[in-house]
């Protein structure tokens, strides 16, 4: 499992000068109206990039970026995989080696996908990256082509 910073999202958007102290305010008060986590409320609103929010995330929780767009994808190794991970759940894997397999998510700080992605690992080490929500989405639709054309 990647290590997170102890620093919380809002403070490092702050000094990355990305976010101001009165936005973030306001994107907490949202969050707490909505439920939603704060980067979501943050790009949702525009007031950061979705880039940047993957940027920030990636350092915070020691996790590389990808860009799905152009990737190729192993079907071998997705089809290890239950579509609801996929659709429902949002975790794409993404390719398989000697250390293991890699799976895309969108939300680091989504436990339950994690641990739903571990557990269908069946044993093999798990590694994860993120992607971009509008890039995930692109990934979930190739997916679908390829599940109408293997069927």
């Amino acid at each position: 499992m990647n290590v997170r910073s102890q620093k919380k999202l809002g403070e490092i958007l702050i000094e990355k000068k990305l976010l101001t102290h009165a936005q973030l305010a306001a994107a907490l008060t949202e969050q707490a109206r909505t439920k939603e986590f704060l980067g979501t409320v943050l790009v949702r609103t525009h007031q950061i990039k979705e880039r940047d929010l993957l940027v920030t995330l990636s350092a915070q929780f020691d996790m590389p970026v990808i860009d799905l767009k152009n990737k190729y994808i192993d079907w071998k190794v997705v089809k290890r995989f239950s579509s609801t991970l996929i659709i429902d759940l949002k975790c794409f894997p993404i390719e398989e080696n000697d250390s293991g397999v890699t799976l895309a998510v969108i939300n680091p700080l989504d436990a339950w996908v994690l641990a739903k992605a571990q557990e269908e690992a069946k044993g093999t080490a798990v590694t994860f990256a993120l992607v971009g929500p509008s890039d995930m989405e692109d990934a979930i639709q190739r997916y679908k082509q390829y599940l109408r054309g293997s069927i």
